[in-house]
């Protein structure tokens, strides 16, 4: 899923609990259960964005590198213009990507630390995967998380 959906939903989640550190875990929790939907994703894969990355050639991972930014960057702005721009939110939405930077963290710098996380994400990441969801549907999932996040937010 996209990092726009993860923050935004993440960002919501965690700002319906009134005490910040449940707000952490929902936000955390979020990225879970919407990776458990079907859903499409901008990079091919981790593995492949980091061995662009590894190959030293700027061409290759640079597309890669912006669309995340204009992904990470307008959730920003989204969850600014709909929370009343409380710090609170923006460590949710931080919280709600903690499993994608584990991904990456651990595609760079292979450990055991980090391989049980990445077994168990993985498996409900490509449990949806292995299906045949029409794109329709795969796009739908994250357009849904994301207007229920704003909703949400603009709620509060």
């Amino acid at each position: 899923m996209i990092l726009l959906a993860h923050m935004i939903f993440g960002a919501a989640a965690g700002f319906l609990f009134k005490n910040p550190y449940l707000g952490i875990v929902a936000a955390l929790a979020s990225h879970y259960f919407l990776d458990i939907l079907p859903h499409v994703e901008y990079l091919e894969s981790a593995e492949s964005s980091v061995q662009k990355i590894k190959s030293d050639s700027f061409k290759k991972w640079l597309p890669d590198f912006i669309k995340v930014s204009i992904d990470f960057f307008l959730a920003i702005l989204i969850i600014f213009l709909c929370s009343g721009n409380q710090f609170i939110v923006y460590v949710y939405a931080m919280a709600a990507i903690i499993p994608d930077g584990i991904t990456v963290i651990h595609t760079l710098f292979p450990s055991m630390i980090f391989k049980q996380h990445q077994q168990f994400h993985g498996s409900i990441q490509y449990s949806t995967r292995n299906k045949k969801f029409s794109l329709f549907w795969r796009i739908s999932t994250q357009v849904l998380a994301i207007l229920v996040g704003i909703i949400l937010l603009i709620s509060r």
